[in-house]
């Protein structure tokens, strides 16, 4: 018959103890100054020392050497009181739970009388002191509070507010701790070595979270799994199914199904989970545990070795390709669906639909009407179309680079004087005396159209005028949305409209998007004013442009239809040239600056006809009935 693995590894002094410093260090101090106290109250979980601490307290203390902060295992009192020994006459432990009455206590008082039989002090063990009656505590108030010089007392309790406040006032407390995670998978580790046991990878880290802390608990579980394994090695399928945790790759499943968005797929894992009989709240813990470690390798990224130990290094690197397929924002929303999922499913009578419609939602960002839920969306449809790949970074900046010989290569040859370093983007220089002020446009420099040029095409080159371009390129290339996609972020738009211009905003939200091909969008408008509004520069085409831009990433041309006269759609953007081919149009404010030279002050710009008259501005009506407002007049009563 084999000893219990707690009771073959109990500590034996208070070097051996892990994970209790706050406590070994100010005793091991306190006996090497003969500072020791007649009383002592020990508190903490289960399993974390407090008796193991009392027995090694008492071996200092009657240690032939002592009092000593280090027992010297030779003497007979250290034989007695160590981890294989009888006990010893002079150290009694009482089982204060089935000894907590009056007559217990006067029994206790009467023994602490006598002086001890061998050893220098005579001491008293209290174990599960909480269980002592308010009237036994009051039995032991006298002798514990002025005890005989050769008595001394140790409670220890897992619930120090029951001990009673005249007793706790009268010892010096000492808290235990649970052990951290850390620091017990080093000790389970370290054991295994000592019992020439193979533990598979990721055994042990589900031993120490079942253990919660708890050094007997883990130790009783390792216990176990060591028992029911074969040929002295420990699978990790056995200690999985044992511990009653989720396997780890049922959990990739789900979690790479979330990154696929592969709704068949998820609920065929839920299915697994029901049919194998394990309790889906557990599997729910498991997989907010698992999305936590994936938000820490998607945080630190190499440094998680430092975090997550006790993880193998093959599956840290399977674990960053799983985050890599996420967004911060998507992996946040989907951990706190799952969070909130947990949190319901706590005593609810159907737990597997529970499961399913948590799942469901994380399959949705767009149900989460949050911060997160939005980010998470964005974020998908970044990933959609390509946007913050490095990747593509390199390729645009290369085609960039490639795209810039030919552009230079024209305009020397139509005489133009551009000059540019091969590694640059082109820059557009137009004579001095036509010079106007041009101001950098924000997109992509693939993404350009030729302006005006005093240089004459040349027939042998179709594109014989300078181009312009952003001064950076642009590390993201135009991608592919299609309509039902800007539809989705539509919303988005408009708030990074309203953000750009107020103006613009009143027209904006009125429009429909009717269809996107290429990179000509259709939109539908309430009226023809809002249309010829919408043409203006502060009418808001910039405004919307600008905001699509930034948002996927696509430089687009109008192309209108009125809502009253649907059979006559209108073009919002600038017209093509009459030569060369057909280019994408600019943004009419960047593409249409002032022809006079520098000395030249520009034109003034009027005001257009509808914003004169404060009633007759579209939308203010339905801005004023929001906001309460009334129109401010001004001294002429307009």
């Amino acid at each position: 018959m084999v000893t219990a693995l707690y009771r073959r590894y109990r500590p034996e002094s208070f070097g051996e103890l892990i994970g209790q410093t706050q406590v070994t260090g100010p005793l091991m101090t306190a006996l090497r100054t003969d500072r020791v106290n007649h009383a002592y109250l020990f508190s903490g979980p289960r399993g974390c020392g407090k008796t193991t601490s009392a027995r090694i307290l008492a071996r200092c203390l009657n240690c032939a050497e002592g009092p000593t902060d280090t027992p010297c295992g030779k003497c007979p009192s250290c034989i007695e009181l160590s981890r294989d020994g009888g006990g010893s006459l002079d150290v009694v432990e009482i089982d204060a739970a089935s000894h907590n009455g009056v007559d217990d206590a006067r029994e206790l008082r009467e023994r602490a009388i006598f002086a001890p039989a061998r050893d220098r002090y005579k001491i008293f063990i209290l174990d599960e002191a909480h269980m002592v009656t308010p009237q036994g505590f009051n039995a032991l108030l006298k002798i514990v509070e002025e005890p005989p010089a050769h008595v001394k007392f140790i409670f220890a309790t897992t619930e120090p507010d029951k001990v009673i406040g005249t007793i706790r006032s009268r010892t010096h407390h000492y808290p235990f701790r649970l052990v951290p995670p850390a620091q017990m998978l080093e000790y389970l580790e370290q054991l295994c070595e000592s019992e020439n046991v193979k533990v598979a990878p990721g055994v042990l880290s589900l031993v120490v979270r079942s253990g919660g802390g708890s050094v007997r608990d883990s130790l009783s579980l390792l216990d176990q799994l060591i028992a029911g394994s074969e040929d002295g090695k420990v699978e990790y399928d056995r200690a999985a199914a044992l511990l009653g945790y989720t396997h780890t790759t049922l959990l990739d499943e789900v979690v790479d199904s979330f990154a696929a968005h592969d709704a068949a797929a998820v609920f065929e894992s839920v299915d697994k989970v029901i049919q194998s009989g394990q309790d889906p709240l557990r599997f729910v813990e498991d997989l907010l545990e698992y999305l936590r470690d994936l938000i820490v390798v998607l945080s630190v990224g190499d440094d998680a070795r430092s975090v997550l130990r006790g993880t193998s290094p093959a599956e840290l690197d399977k674990m960053q390709l799983q985050a890599s397929r996420f967004g911060m924002a998507e992996l946040t929303h989907a951990a706190n669906i799952v969070a909130q999922g947990l949190s319901e499913m706590s005593g609810a009578t159907s737990p597997k639909l529970h499961l399913e419609l948590m799942c469901a939602k994380v399959l949705v960002p767009s149900a989460d009407r949050t911060e997160i839920g939005s980010q998470a969306r964005l974020e998908r449809l970044e990933r959609r179309i390509g946007v913050g790949s490095a990747p593509a970074q390199t390729t645009n900046t290369s085609a960039t680079a490639t795209n810039a010989t030919p552009a230079k290569s024209s305009a020397l040859a139509s005489d133009s004087p551009v000059e540019a370093p091969a590694s640059s983007a082109p820059i557009v220089e137009i004579p001095k005396k036509t010079k106007p002020a041009i101001k950098p446009v924000d997109f992509p420099a693939s993404s350009v159209a030729p302006v005006a040029s005093s240089a004459p095409a040349s027939p042998a080159s179709p594109a014989t005028t300078p181009i312009e371009t952003v001064p950076e390129p642009v590390a993201h290339p135009i991608a592919n949305v299609t309509a039902v996609e800007l539809r989705e972020a539509w919303p988005d738009v408009l708030a990074a409209v309203n953000k750009i211009s107020k103006q613009a905003w009143m027209i904006a939200f009125t429009l429909n998007v009717v269809d996107l091909v290429d990179d000509v969008l259709t939109l539908r408008f309430a009226t023809q004013r809002d249309l010829d509004v919408f043409k203006t520069p502060q009418g808001g085409s910039d405004a919307v442009r600008k905001a699509i831009f930034d948002l996927l990433g696509v430089q687009v041309r109008f192309k209108a239809q009125v809502a009253e006269e649907s059979d006559a759609p209108a073009t919002a953007s600038a017209p093509a040239p009459a030569t060369g081919p057909e280019p994408e149009p600019l943004p009419e404010p960047e593409r249409e600056p002032e022809t006079e030279p520098e000395a030249a002050s520009p034109e003034p710009v009027t005001e257009p006809k509808f914003a004169r008259d404060e009633d007759e501005r579209y939308g203010e009506s339905l801005l004023r009935e929001m906001l309460g407002a009334k129109p401010m007049t001004d001294k002429n009563g307009k």
